[in-house]
């Protein structure tokens, strides 16, 4: 098809990136010191880099070319905060801190119930709450499990009772030195979160990541369905 896209002048490109970086849609990238669409069907044609091109390297042009594909360059954004998050420094350092979702299928045949409770339920990595990150494309229409971190030792069917069909947090407010409720506020503003579950013990510090989920909620804007179950450190259910 005819349609406008944009069109890189090489001889004036300086190599400043800062088309690149303007490119939501990430069809400009960086060759050898110099700008280049990359993919014709990743080009809007809307020119949010042509006003930060110091040079005027970049103009419109009418040619044929590859339609706009918005489901292609949301695929590849996803993809591209996958390995993002794997790439960035973290924490402690360790590999297994990258971040992945975990596909679990459904059993063919029916499962025993004693070999069912030994399946895991755990659908993404990691799972601190300080290690994981914001963006993660599993919080895409996630029911969120926001748990302390005894409580899966404590209660004997904590996969199936609690984190079947949810993307798992956890966390220990007297153990880390910080505030849970910032990093929580971010995942469920910039995502499409349907749910929260809060699981917490009956000890007294366990409030402060009922609180933490409180105020995230508060804070996000957002009205989202939410419950809170209290566990006694025997295991047993008190409230919710």
């Amino acid at each position: 098809m005819i349609r406008k896209i944009i069109k890189i002048d090489a001889e004036k490109c300086n190599g400043c990136g800062l088309c690149a970086k303007a490119c939501h849609e990430s069809a400009i990238v960086m060759v050898d010191g110099k700008a280049k669409l990359i993919r014709d069907d990743y080009c809007d044609g809307l020119g949010n880099c042509l006003p930060v091109c110091p040079t005027g390297a970049i103009t419109f042009e009418e040619r044929e070319a590859a339609a706009f594909d918005e489901a292609a360059v949301k695929a590849n954004q996803e993809q591209e905060t996958v390995e993002k998050a794997a790439q960035e420094p973290l924490p402690c350092g360790c590999p297994g801190t990258h971040a992945k979702a975990i596909k679990r299928e459904e059993a063919a045949q029916p499962v025993e119930a004693s070999l069912q409770a030994s399946v895991s339920q755990l659908n993404q990595w990691p799972v601190q709450i300080k290690l994981v990150p914001v963006n993660a494309p599993y919080f895409n229409n996630a029911h969120l499990l926001i748990a302390a971190d005894c409580s899966a030792f404590a209660n004997g069917d904590f996969h199936n009772r609690f984190m079947k069909n949810k993307i798992t947090l956890i966390g220990c407010p007297k153990l880390d030195s910080t505030d849970y409720s910032e990093k929580l506020t971010e995942i469920i503003a910039k995502n499409n979160i349907k749910s929260v579950t809060v699981v917490r013990m009956e000890v007294p510090c366990c409030g402060g990541i009922e609180q933490a989920v409180i105020a995230a909620l508060k804070n996000s804007g957002k009205f989202l369905p939410w419950q809170v179950f209290t566990l006694s450190t025997g295991g047993e259910i008190l409230e919710g």
